[in-house]
């Protein structure tokens, strides 16, 4: 294929040298003299292990060249790549000067070729810059609609530097996030010989999948910081305790407990958090990550209660309270603290849960419900018709699989607030709203 990348900064470069290598005919655009002569002369204006190599064979090949003018290389190619920088401004917002530039001389070239171009975007860029900033820049500077004049794609890049040929080649995903199939469908068969996931999504999405790539690589660094700090003051191997950790890939490093939805609860994770961080301070440490997730999680039961008040009506049915689904533990369940707010605020409430069932609760939990709230056994009932029957608003409190078919059983002027995604359903702001989609 004929591709343009405009940027021969970190991104740009290596993205030049590996498609090249792969075959491609690349024209390369930068506004600096300098790096287009380094790499018509076959040097590459980065250091990168294998990098050098890859641009001397290319343009030894002929199939890599570099110049200055966008009209050029847009005219000489299908599909142009955005690799320029999008550095952080004082007020960490980004700078998206560079990509307004790009932009801005890519819609002239597309309106001077007069043939379907496709622009994928590689830089990082925040959630909506597609919609606000790229796409409006090329409609008005070519004339032309995005989808028929014109495709656009989002292709975000994971590359480490050190090992970014490793990385291009061996990705641990491909994300395509594309406005039209036919644009979509060019970009993929670029990496079609990848042995990695594809995935082609809306532009918005692969956008935020950056961000959370690489905001969840800091918190891991911080997370095992801090964590290390702690084992260092009581005179243990952080590097022992994290590899036991890591080798954990059925809970701790896995898909689960990072699906969005409402806040944690049970006997275990509250408890464990403030036991460590309290041992923290005893040592006089500042745990910053560790000292956040309690404050964090009870924002998230603030959300929920104030979706929850938001609605109309002040009947209110909550379907499953204990902490999770699957049993009857009550101890710090979120959903349980929403209902004693709730309840505070007059509310009329009516609560069903199977396994929270007092004739059959023995133990801590019998206690629980007798002894410390003693006053929502009165608003439980025995069936899921009966709470239906009663709320303006249902609250789907757990994941119980009781409740997958409640979106298809409430009635007219009645709205469900969904704390555990019960349904793929998207939030439509009428009768179904999710807490996190």
């Amino acid at each position: 294929m004929k591709i343009s990348i405009f940027g021969m900064g970190y991104v740009g470069a290596v993205s030049a040298g590996c498609l090249a290598g792969n075959g491609h005919e690349i024209v390369g655009v930068d506004p600096m003299q300098t790096k287009v002569d380094l790499i018509n002369n076959g040097q590459s204006p980065i250091i990168e292990k294998d990098i050098g190599a890859l641009i001397q064979d290319a343009v030894a090949d002929g199939r890599l060249r570099a110049t200055t003018e966008a009209l050029d290389a847009v005219m000489a190619t299908d599909i142009s790549f955005v690799c320029v920088g999008t550095p952080s401004q004082l007020n960490g917002n980004l700078d998206l000067k560079y990509i307004r530039r790009v932009c801005e001389r890519i819609g002239h070239a597309i309106k001077a070729k007069g043939a379907h171009h496709v622009v994928v975007i590689r830089s990082t860029i925040l959630p909506g810059t597609m919609r606000d900033v790229v796409i409006p820049i090329l409609e008005e500077t070519s004339g032309l609609t995005v989808g028929s004049g014109f495709g656009v794609c989002n292709n975000p890049e994971f590359l480490r530097e050190g090992t970014a040929v490793y990385d291009f080649h061996n990705p641990p995903k491909t994300v395509i996030g594309e406005t039209d199939g036919v644009s979509g469908d060019l970009l993929a068969s670029i990496y079609e010989k990848l042995d990695a996931p594809l995935i082609r999504t809306d532009v918005e999405t692969a956008e935020m999948v950056k961000y959370v790539d690489n905001c969840w690589h800091a918190l891991k660094v911080g997370f095992a910081n801090e964590v290390g700090n702690i084992c260092k003051a009581i005179s243990t191997d952080g590097h022992k305790v994290m590899d036991i950790f890591c080798q954990d890939t059925k809970l701790n490093l896995s898909p689960y407990y990072l699906k969005p939805g409402f806040s944690f609860g049970g006997s275990c994770l509250p408890k464990d958090l403030r036991a460590l961080t309290y041992k923290a301070k005893s040592l006089d440490l500042d745990l910053p990550i560790l000292s956040s997730i309690l404050p964090s999680n009870t924002l998230q039961t603030e959300r929920g209660l104030q979706m929850i008040m938001s609605k109309k009506g002040r009947k209110i049915g909550i379907l499953g309270f204990s902490f999770k689904a699957g049993t009857d533990d009550l101890r710090e369940s979120p959903v349980v603290d929403l209902i004693e707010r709730l309840l505070g605020k007059g509310y009329d409430i009516k609560l069903y849960d199977k396994n929270v069932n007092l004739a059959s609760l023995v133990g801590a939990n019998r206690d629980f419900i007798l002894n410390v709230i003693p006053h929502i056994a009165k608003m439980m009932v025995g069936t899921i018709d009966e709470v239906l029957d009663h709320a303006e608003t249902v609250v789907i409190g757990n994941g119980s699989k009781e409740f997958y078919n409640i979106p298809a059983r409430i009635s007219m002027g009645q709205v469900i607030v969904d704390l555990v995604r019960i349904s793929e359903k998207q939030s439509d702001g009428e009768q179904y709203d999710g807490i996190c989609w």
